[in-house]
């Protein structure tokens, strides 16, 4: 039975009864996309600062009504940057209207709302290169939730996001520590919440975000005392920021994700879970190690790739040696969970120096900004070389399956397989691409080669596309001249299939003497010389099964179907591959051959 989950709202004035709550948050956003329209019309190196003001107005507006609604004085800090952009009347008028709107919904929705508006305004560039994608108070307030459960006691918890802009955890936080000590007066509150809470933020207007809302969300209690709220959030860059003595029982956040260029001493520092390329949420998950008390969790929203992907087999090991996962939730959606982003997205916890147990798994659907809906899908066990890929349910029907795959042991090199990628980079080759072949010119094998119904077809349709590569002197390692499986490299979990492969017949080759295979495919090509103890039409169709792409979707964390994933997959022993290869050869149906492999998974 699933399970729906909301943010837990402070009751909105009385003039919300007008209208309902999805209409007033659809009223904001409306408001959000005609900012964003306005301020595409400002040259892009005033557009931050125009952000800047007419954020603040929105936020200025929101305290204006809410005082007048209230009548509580609200007294929020001034920012620390200089808003220099002045926005004209109409403009003023707007952001103000916004911020009024925002307050017939709860105070966190109101934050989410009017912080998201600053993100949509600000450069992609800008936006791209500081992470800078709000947490929707339906996924903070779940994470809170998760950390809760693992132990977390708000009377006296110390928190820490370190990457607090916006104050989507630091807010909540905050109401949930106030709700744990109502007991106590007003002073005392203030004084557990200041003490408790501390937010790191790079951006210095997302770091205003998060202490204006912290002290808006407050302003009852500083009302009461005649006090002004300590400053609870540091603009540094975590990166560079070295823990103290003072650890945290909780790191909570959503921290910034993608590349990142790091100079030599911090490949250094942050060695231990570093391979290849370095990604911002995997280094502020190391980050938030350090910054953990013994005992104490981690609670991230993170993307789903470090689950799989070779770049974090190490941080996969160290989460494993100092906080191995206690929970897990698999967002259904990738889309229009956060604005502009197309992700596949987990809420996790950690504990630090916790046991090896296993971690609960749950699916979670995103119903609106401030509800989900949960449903448990099982559990998973690390597995016993924590470097390799972590093999989860997705989805509630996924455990009996996760069970059979984590007794498997066979893999493609069992079968006598390795995987590449496809060698030609096209573009840097633009000048040997033929409409026609000659004598120097092999057949170029793109993705479109592999159909979706895992069938191989030589054409080259799409824009750019030619079909004949000139292989001039000194190129002949581009060529393929043996015969193998080819799998395209990019899907998507809302295809109907991830894996979708095809075998490159040996007549085909044989034919052009070689071929050019294009990089966004994989080759599963014979490891060695020897003769693979399975066939590659009877490997296509392990591939092409329904199984295996269930399968897979347990490994993989990203619309990349990696070499590293496909050798990590599991597969039944070549032995029982006889009888597939048989049913085969007898041109048995494709829903009958389906069906042979699957009982191989299952029983």
């Amino acid at each position: 039975m699933g399970e729906t989950i909301s943010a837990r709202p402070k009751p909105p004035p009385r003039h919300t009864s007008i209208r309902g709550a999805s209409e007033i948050v659809a009223g904001l956003r409306s408001g959000r996309a005609a900012a964003r329209a306005w301020s595409l019309t400002i040259p892009e190196r005033q557009r931050q600062q125009a952000a800047w003001s007419f954020v603040k107005a929105a936020i200025d507006g929101y305290i204006l009504t809410l005082q007048r609604t209230s009548g509580t004085p609200i007294h929020v800090s001034a920012p620390a940057i200089a808003l220099v952009y002045q926005l004209d009347q109409t403009i003023t008028e707007m952001a103000r209207t916004l911020g009024e709107q925002a307050t017939q919904v709860s105070i966190e929705q109101a934050c989410y709302q009017l912080s998201a508006t600053y993100t949509a305004l600000v450069p992609a560039p800008t936006r791209s290169a500081l992470g800078m994608y709000y947490t929707p108070p339906a996924l903070a307030h779940r994470m809170l939730d998760m950390a809760e459960k693992s132990g977390i006691d708000w009377k006296g918890a110390r928190v820490l996001d370190p990457a607090c802009g916006g104050g989507a955890f630091l807010l909540p936080a905050a109401m949930r520590i106030r709700a744990a000590l109502a007991h106590l007066g007003p002073e005392l509150q203030l004084d557990a919440i200041a003490n408790q809470l501390c937010g790191f933020e790079i951006d210095p207007f997302g770091a205003w975000l998060s202490q204006a809302w912290l002290e808006i969300g407050l302003s009852d209690i500083l009302a009461k005392i005649g006090g002004r709220l300590p400053k609870l959030v540091e603009v540094c860059d975590t990166l560079a920021r070295e823990p103290t003595d003072a650890l945290f029982d909780v790191v909570i956040g959503n921290p910034p994700y993608g590349r990142v260029a790091l100079t030599a001493a911090q490949r250094r520092y942050f060695a231990r879970g570093l391979f290849g390329h370095a990604n911002l949420y995997g280094l502020f998950t190391d980050i938030a190690m350090r910054w953990t008390k013994p005992a104490g969790v981690i609670a991230y929203v993170t993307p789903t790739s470090f689950l799989a992907g070779e770049y974090f087999k190490r941080l996969r090991s160290l989460l494993a040696a100092e906080a191995p996962p206690l929970a897990a939730d698999f967002v259904h959606a990738r889309k229009g969970v956060f604005e502009d982003v197309l992700q596949e997205t987990l809420l996790a916890t950690y504990r630090k120096g916790g046991k090896v147990n296993g971690a609960d798994v749950h699916h979670l659907d995103v119903v609106s900004d401030s509800s989900a809906r949960i449903t448990h899908a099982g559990r998973f066990i690390l597995p016993a070389d924590p470097a390799g890929p972590w093999l989860a349910p997705r989805v509630p029907d996924h455990q009996s399956l996760i069970d059979r795959l984590s007794g498997m042991p066979h893999r493609l090199a069992d079968w006598g397989y390795r995987v590449s990628t496809g060698p030609l980079v096209w573009n840097r080759h633009k000048d040997q691409l033929r409409v026609r072949a000659d004598e120097s010119t092999f057949p170029i094998i793109w993705a479109e080669a592999v159909s979706a119904d895992g069938q191989f077809i030589y054409r080259a349709e799409k824009r750019g596309h030619l079909p004949h590569l000139h292989v001039a002197p000194g190129d002949e390692w581009l060529k393929v001249n043996v015969r193998c499986v080819l799998v395209q490299r990019t899907t998507a979990k809302e295809q109907a299939r991830r894996l979708i492969a095809a075998e490159m017949p040996a007549s085909f080759i044989k034919k052009h003497g070689a071929v050019v295979v294009e990089n966004h495919l994989n080759m599963i090509r014979p490891a060695s010389k020897r003769r693979p103890k399975v066939g590659t039409v009877a490997l296509a169709a392990v591939l092409n099964s329904s199984i295996a792409d269930e399968a897979f979707r347990c490994i993989s964390g990203s619309v990349a179907v990696s070499a590293f994933e496909l050798e990590a997959l599991p597969l039944p022993p070549p032995g029982a591959m006889i009888a597939i290869e048989a049913f085969i050869r007898q041109r048995a149906k494709p829903e009958a051959i389906d069906a042979q492999i699957r009982t191989l998974y299952l029983n």
